[in-house]
């Protein structure tokens, strides 16, 4: 019998007791097949139908909170902005009170999330760049919005649609992921995969599919292992090395 290395071994002991085994192929770095347009349609039509009414997930009052929120959660996760924001949310949800809190307090109300420092000179800016240009209005362009002090283009997509219903596509880690991984939109970079998704995706699911993609890819298309056996869309996939669940034999 010939020998086979450990990584097969315990691949194939896993099988044998009935769990998912990844199956990766020998050319791992193939380019992934592209989906139809009937594929595409079907995806959407089962996140839609997992997911009716999908919501984001950094908790915030009106559009300025949902702002900061946002420019928060720059290399942070939300849930680490969420247990932040409250208390200051609860001093200054409008750009005036939060330009009379000031850097220095804000900085301490927001210590516990990662770049801190430049979060909270950049919250400040914005709040007096929102009163001495906009009247104290978040601004519903995406041009405006990246005028505004840290914030960039993901960031003005997740507040057009959130705070607008604009049917922007906001692309993070999860769907620059996803949109690579499984070959729905292929891209070099954010820039890239949002473009290709919003021309890709039926313009009745755009208002949704922003949220439907990065809850997918925070709970199920997960960088390190995905948890193809609960994916909706696992049949549709056209990741080479997604894992199957191989009976026992």
């Amino acid at each position: 019998m010939a020998k086979i290395s450990t990584k097969a071994a315990k691949a194939l002991k896993k099988a044998k007791k009935g769990k998912a085994v990844r199956v990766k192929p020998a050319k791992a770095r193939a380019k992934v097949q592209p989906w139809s347009k009937a594929e595409i349609e079907e995806a959407f039509r089962r996140f839609q139908e997992a997911m009716p009414e999908p919501k984001g997930e950094l908790h915030h009052v009106n559009p300025f909170t949902l702002l900061v929120a946002v420019v928060l959660s720059a290399q942070a996760t939300d849930a680490g902005v969420n247990k932040a924001t409250p208390a200051l949310f609860d001093l200054a949800d409008t750009p005036e009170k939060m330009a009379a809190l000031g850097e220095d307090r804000v900085r301490d109300l927001i210590k516990t999330i990662g770049l801190f420092r430049t979060k909270a000179k950049n919250v400040i800016g914005l709040s007096h760049k929102l009163l001495a240009e906009h009247g104290g209005r978040v601004p519903n362009t995406r041009e405006a919005l990246q005028e505004l002090p840290g914030v960039g283009r993901k960031t003005a997509n997740v507040v057009l649609n959130i705070a607008f219903g604009h049917p922007t596509m906001a692309v993070d880690t999860h769907i620059f992921r996803i949109g690579n991984r499984t070959g729905l939109a292929p891209g070099k970079d954010p820039l890239a995969v949002e473009l290709a998704l919003l021309e890709a995706i039926p313009e009745k699911y755009m208002m949704h599919a922003h949220h439907w993609l990065i809850l997918h890819g925070r709970y199920t298309c997960l960088a390190r292992r995905p948890l193809c056996e609960k994916c909706v869309i696992a049949d549709l996939c056209k990741w080479p090395g997604k894992t199957v669940l191989m009976a026992p034999g």
